[in-house]
């Protein structure tokens, strides 16, 4: 399967707005950054689609992303198979199962007393809000969806995005450690950023397409495991090679 240049559209920048000359300026966004479209072309003809995320629906795609918090993924597939033995894969189920029972069942998780606390709130919300619906949860728009995950106990921005992207199909970018050490060894982010800058710099440097957010931050994640490692890493053999500025080479 070839890759497909995907530049951003000039069309996408927004008109600024002049503020008010007694209202101090907006600090000014990141720019957009035509590379990250040459990152993915790059990583995609190494390796083509991950296929990620691994759940067989939606709503243990939203379990996985608040179990997998801090831990390896492994560990949550463990904890999964786990619930799913126990047939206790569905919000219903999770809201009436005993909050000790919870957590042993998703004990390889680790934090597991905490995680289980977070599946009850997550799961509490759904039916408050949505009533138990994940097909009226996911009719919400994006933005407001997103304000109000971010209000439920135990989800962060990342698990958030996480959930929208991968559960939702929404078009927001995930924002992770690898995303931010193959960016920062690139020479296209300082270490200063935060989640939120990041995310928009994805966001604005390209097509608002969920199946792409999707593709390419499982090709990251791909690429931080294999070739971008904290210590020791491939730089070499990395697909990113050509895009790595010389001095910012690092060393085994």
């Amino acid at each position: 399967m070839a890759a497909t240049r995907i530049l951003p559209s000039p069309s996408r920048f927004r008109n600024r707005t002049k503020p008010h000359p007694r209202e101090p300026a907006p600090s000014p966004e990141p720019s957009a950054v035509p590379e990250l479209a040459l990152y993915y072309d790059a990583l995609f003809r190494a390796h083509g689609a991950r296929h990620w995320w691994p759940g067989r629906t939606r709503f243990e795609v939203i379990v996985g992303a608040i179990l997998t918090q801090n831990t390896s993924w492994s560990n949550v597939e463990r904890a999964i198979a786990e619930l799913r033995r126990k047939k206790l894969l569905s919000a219903a189920r999770i809201e009436r199962v005993p909050l000790p029972r919870l957590s042993r069942l998703i004990r390889s998780s680790g934090y597991f007393r905490q995680k289980a606390c977070k599946l009850k709130a997550f799961v509490q919300f759904l039916r408050k809000q949505y009533h138990g619906s994940l097909d009226k949860l996911f009719a919400t728009p994006t933005r407001l969806l997103r304000e109000q995950l971010l209000g439920v106990h135990g989800i962060g921005p990342e698990t958030a995005d996480s959930i929208l992207l991968y559960a939702g199909n929404h078009p927001v970018f995930v924002v992770d450690a690898y995303t931010r050490r193959i960016l920062e060894r690139h020479r296209l982010a300082n270490g200063k950023e935060s989640y939120e800058d990041l995310r928009g710099l994805f966001e604005r440097s390209l097509p608002l397409r969920p199946s792409l957010f999707n593709e390419y931050h499982a090709l990251i994640v791909h690429t931080g495991k294999q070739f971008c490692r904290k210590r020791a890493p491939a730089c070499e053999q990395c697909p990113l090679r050509p895009f790595l500025p010389v001095a910012a080479e690092v060393r085994p």
